[in-house]
């Protein structure tokens, strides 16, 4: 690996960084180390790291420092990933996987397709209503002309047959209109009639993705389970091969999770690196990559 700290450079397997603070005046600590490890090293950076990327372990023991929290079973499952261990449980938990991201269920919203349909009703009805009315006065004028004829009553005869032919306009206008809504409405009631059986058949897909993600994660914990089972041993020895003066207990097992790992991005040691009494040692006995700062 590679690191800059302002304008001094170090290469190797091992680097420490101590005291370094003051004589290139760039503030960094421990956690500013760990994030340039995980980051593209641009040279713009006050502290920049080119070294391996870090591994899934790395989230887990890429930091060990006093006050720090391990999840033990995830962290050795990810040792042993890192040594190459595949879980019985990857094949079936990987066709899990791949039915979940196959099972997309969006959310089908009805309002629109309602609201539509309502629009349409009432205009479906308000129409109907005003064809009849139209209908009554046709036929109201229609007795209107024939009367005022059978009694010569010509100007009135005439005015009732303009006002008849207005009528019946507006008649036949409406009863257009009334046809256009009506196929309207139908058409409306049968999109959402599409839309409910979509909505029916995403309600299906994501009770089914609810079972599919049950099982994915039980899948995930038995794999987890055995995985860290099979270093579980070597984990123990590596744990009471730490140094006496490692009183933490999550350090003392972050230590022997990163010494049965396989790493080879560098792990960034606290001051808990003055338990082995030097940061080669440190390194050493880890078999790992070390940066002190």
């Amino acid at each position: 690996m590679r690191v800059r700290v302002g304008e001094e450079r170090w290469s190797g397997r091992v680097i420490d960084l101590r005291g370094v603070r003051e004589r290139c005046g760039v503030e960094f600590d421990a956690t500013r180390v760990a994030e340039a490890v995980r980051s593209d090293h641009a040279e713009s950076e006050a502290i920049a790291i080119d070294c391996s990327d870090p591994g899934p372990v790395h989230e887990h023991v890429g930091l060990i420092r006093s006050g720090m929290d391990v999840q033990l079973r995830a962290a050795l499952a990810a040792a042993a990933r890192s040594r190459g261990r595949i879980a019985p449980q990857a094949d079936e938990l990987a066709a899990v996987r791949e039915r979940l991201d196959a099972l997309d269920a969006p959310e089908i919203d009805l309002r629109d397709a309602r609201r539509r349909v309502a629009d349409a009703s009432d205009e479906e009805a308000a129409l109907r209503e005003r064809v009849a009315t139209l209908q009554g006065r046709v036929q109201a004028l229609r007795d209107v002309s024939g009367k005022a004829s059978e009694h010569g009553g010509t100007v009135e005869a005439e005015r009732a047959v303009e006002t008849k032919r207005a009528v019946e306009s507006e008649l036949t206008e409406a009863t257009r209109r009334l046809s256009e809504v009506e196929t309207e409405r139908i058409a409306a009631e049968q999109a959402l009639a599409r839309a409910r059986e979509r909505a029916a058949a995403n309600r299906e897909r994501r009770r089914e993705r609810l079972r599919l993600q049950d099982r994915a994660d039980n899948l995930r914990r038995a794999a987890r389970e055995h995985l860290a089972g099979t270093v579980r041993e070597p984990f123990e020895d590596a744990r009471e091969e730490a140094p006496a003066e490692v009183t933490e207990a999550s350090v003392g097992e972050a230590l022997a999770v990163a010494r049965v790992a396989e790493l080879d991005a560098p792990v960034v040691l606290g001051r808990d690196v003055e338990a082995f009494g030097s940061v080669d040692v440190a390194a050493r006995w880890l078999d790992a990559p070390v940066i002190c700062p």
